[in-house]
């Protein structure tokens, strides 16, 4: 019996979209942490790195609703390019200044920044609903993938199964 994994990543397209979102969530889980372990390892400061992880959660809250409204209205690939490379930037930015010891305020401006990411699970289960909109068990059987914890999709690969 062939695997229900490998009949839905045949749609073209698919494998592409499921691995960009497999990346692109990586880094989510442990951006908080992140900021939290580097700015209390450079300053000391858990007071600082705390408030920073704060600015990151409260700027993915603020801000990743609208993203969504505007791919609704532009599409992914018109808007997932820049806020990516935005957030991108601002990660950059923000171990940058910590690095040098710049002022807070620029740690500040760069956690907001990095805030800016766009829910990749929600446009990834979006692309899954409109191939499979007519396929039930097809669309769970993707919907299923995309639940799998990322750490465990390095061992069970789809296509090779």
């Amino acid at each position: 019996m062939p695997s229900p994994y490998r009949a839905i990543f045949a749609a073209p397209g698919a494998l592409a979209f499921s691995t960009a979102g497999f990346f692109g969530r990586m880094p989510l889980s442990m951006m908080g942490i992140g900021i939290v372990t580097m700015i209390s390892q450079l300053t000391g400061r858990y007071g600082l790195a705390g408030a920073l992880a704060a600015t990151l959660a409260m700027a993915a809250a603020v801000v990743g609703p609208r993203i969504s409204q505007y791919v609704d209205r532009y599409g992914q690939r018109r808007v997932l390019r820049p806020v990516t490379l935005v957030a991108v930037a601002a990660v950059a930015g923000l171990l940058i200044c910590a690095q040098l010891g710049l002022p807070d305020w620029t740690l500040f401006v760069f956690a907001a920044g990095a805030g800016c990411v766009p829910s990749v699970g929600s446009m990834v289960r979006a692309r899954w609903a409109e191939i499979y909109r007519g396929s039930p068990r097809e669309l769970h059987t993707a919907y299923s993938w995309e639940s799998v914890p990322v750490g465990a999709r390095t061992v069970a690969n789809p296509v090779a199964a």
